[in-house]
């Protein structure tokens, strides 16, 4: 049997995991002197109360290996194989963290999955590992899959203000400069596992409509789409987006994921975006 483990970039519902049996492990949030644990001891709404409030960018950090350790214990116990579907490398120490602590049970049969993406597009990999292994495939069928999905993953996004991308350092201060003189709205992109420039609006209503005429174009639908929205402070705007994807694309439904804390560090409130397979 394979025990697949997701970690809270992923976006998935933490009951939803519970659920399905999925391990979750926590990023690491930190305001000030105070560290928290964004699963059980922070969520997104407590977040953004405390994101208001602070006069300084929280910090973020990856997991503690020995937070995988009594999951790769157990396993171990039950002689069970172990898939780790992990955020991209290039924005989180995840991948690192679950090798350090694989490197501690060298008797269990440990994969990692770098994803190379981060949000709803990794919530849908966990999902499909999680099928798989509920079907009965191996560890090794599981991670095929996987990497025959990675370079096919399209991930699409908005953001209100490009305030947190610079300041956590993920673009350049003269670009956020330049974009908010000429009330520029930049659709960013998930591009070989780190935030790039995809294209830019002269408005938001824009940068709405070309976001979802590029989901239109590349987006094929059925299942192996795996058509996804992901939003922060959002709702009413993704659920809008998703009727409308819904006319246009043929898929059975579209799930909504929050953004969690770890990941609005850098995005801030109000970001919006659709992710899917081609």
């Amino acid at each position: 049997m394979v025990r697949i483990i997701a970690d809270t970039t992923c976006g998935l519902p933490r009951q939803m995991l519970a659920e399905r049996g999925i391990p979750l492990i926590p990023q690491i949030v930190v305001f000030g002197d105070d560290t928290y644990h964004d699963d059980t001891e922070l969520d997104t709404a407590a977040f953004l109360k405390k994101l208001k409030a602070s006069a300084t960018l929280p910090k973020t950090s990856a997991p503690e290996p020995t937070l995988y350790h009594p999951i790769f214990r157990q396993a171990g116990e039950k002689g069970e194989s172990i898939v780790v579907v992990a955020p991209t490398a290039k924005a989180s120490g995840t991948v690192r963290s679950a090798q350090t602590a694989a490197q501690d049970f060298p008797d269990v049969d440990v994969h990692i999955v770098d994803t190379q993406t981060i949000s709803c597009n990794l919530g849908s990999l966990v999902l499909v590992a999680d099928d798989m292994a509920k079907a009965g495939k191996s560890a090794d069928e599981i991670v095929a899959k996987l990497n025959d999905l990675i370079p096919r993953g399209r991930l699409y996004f908005l953001v209100d203000t490009l305030e947190y991308l610079a300041k956590g350092g993920r673009i350049g201060g003269a670009k956020k400069l330049l974009a908010e003189l000429l009330e520029i709205k930049p659709i960013l992109q998930v591009k070989n596992g780190q935030v790039e420039p995809f294209e830019q609006q002269r408005t938001k209503k824009r940068a709405m409509a070309r976001l979802i005429e590029v989901a239109v174009e590349q987006c094929k639908g059925g299942e192996d789409a795996h058509l996804c929205l992901l939003q922060v402070h959002a709702e009413e705007e993704a659920r809008a987006l998703a009727v409308e994807l819904k006319t246009r694309i043929p898929v059975q439904e579209i799930p909504i994921y929050e953004l969690p804390p770890a990941i609005v560090v850098h995005s801030g409130p109000g970001a919006l975006g659709v992710g899917f397979f081609v």
